[in-house]
């Protein structure tokens, strides 16, 4: 798996099945996904739309950094534009965030120092080192953000 997550072919077909996924992970209380989870981190995000107000949930990859402090990066598989998530946590960074059927209020703060930035992209490339990959084909900064209990 993650071998495929470096193919374009790979990215463009995950980044159209993720919706579905994230209905899929809800239904099943985590248990199973359309795209698998082949022992990585995964997590289902909520966000509130920026435009609609409307609750929008999508599955993740995240890391931890310390308990209670989780990273996501918005990579959107390498896509030239940022994942609507990632824009909808700028506009209103309160969320939930589920790992194992426990939905927990959160807040996220987009990461703009450069260290720290470079040292949450080493911790998620041990977990998916397809983001380098995702990194040199976007084209744009990737958001990068820390989550906390709000």
């Amino acid at each position: 798996m993650r071998y495929l997550g470096h193919q374009k072919w790979f990215a463009w077909t995950a980044a159209r099945m993720a919706p579905l996924d994230a209905k899929v992970v809800k239904k099943t209380g985590g248990k199973f996904g359309l795209l698998g989870n082949y022992g990585l981190p995964q997590c289902l995000l909520t966000t509130t739309g920026r435009k609609s107000g409307q609750k929008r949930t999508v599955t993740l990859l995240y890391g931890t950094r310390a308990p209670d402090e989780y990273v996501l990066i918005g990579s959107n598989f390498g896509q030239k534009h940022h994942p609507a998530w990632a824009l909808n946590l700028e506009a209103d960074p309160q969320c939930v965030f589920e790992v194992d059927d426990k939905p927990r209020e959160m807040t996220a703060r987009l990461v703009t120092d450069d260290a720290e930035r470079e040292e949450i992209w080493a911790l998620m490339y041990e977990i998916w080192p397809a983001y380098n990959a995702y990194r040199g084909r976007a084209g744009r900064d990737i958001k990068v953000f820390v989550i906390t209990p709000a």
